[in-house]
């Protein structure tokens, strides 16, 4: 376990490699689960503020779901999810030509056409967030249908610390990632 200012960060995250490989798992973590992606404090209100710009990257399906019942909802918790297409895909996600899904957010904002690249908790993939009062718990979240990410991360030599690293600077700043770098290069 690493310690960082207020965060726990479990071993995995330096020990265990990743790198997706959407040829592989043609995007499933954007369609498999019990719901959509979890949503931070004012994310909600950043996907109604670039809906319009989004919108011509999304599929008909989601942007049909969007238009009757919006871009997230309740996780039953007090907060929120991104809604589903059919208690599947998130309604953010379009197919691609070779069948893989892709983050329509994200493709507007590879495009300059939003300033914000997606949900927080999509960036961190494959590491979990749980939020405690006094800290967060950091987890490397092992799923089966990642198992060529894994293969793919270990081939290529990259831990999931590096891989998230944009993601991982993004929720903690610069300086919380120089620290963590240290702690895990330096034992």
């Amino acid at each position: 376990m690493i310690l960082i200012d207020n965060t726990c960060i479990s071993d995995d995250v330096a020990e265990k490699f990743f790198v997706c490989n959407l040829d592989k798992c043609k995007g499933a973590c954007c369609v498999e689960g019990d719901m959509g992606a979890p949503l931070e404090g004012d994310e909600p209100a950043i996907l109604d503020r670039i809906y319009e710009d989004i919108k011509p990257y999304l599929s008909p399906e989601g942007i049909r779901v969007i238009e009757q019942r919006g871009g997230y909802e309740s996780d039953g918790e007090g907060g929120f999810v991104t809604n589903t297409v059919g208690g599947r895909e998130c309604v953010y996600a379009t197919w691609d030509a070779k069948g893989i899904l892709k983050c329509g957010i994200e493709e507007a904002y590879n495009d300059g056409k939003v300033d914000w690249k997606k949900p927080i908790s999509c960036h961190l993939y494959p590491i979990r967030v749980t939020k405690y009062e006094h800290f967060h718990a950091l987890n490397y979240d092992r799923w089966p249908i990642c198992s060529p990410a894994c293969g793919l991360g270990e081939k290529l030599n990259v831990p999931i610390y590096k891989f998230v690293r944009e993601a991982l600077i993004r929720a903690y700043g610069e300086e919380w990632y120089e620290k963590l770098v240290a702690e895990i290069e330096n034992k």
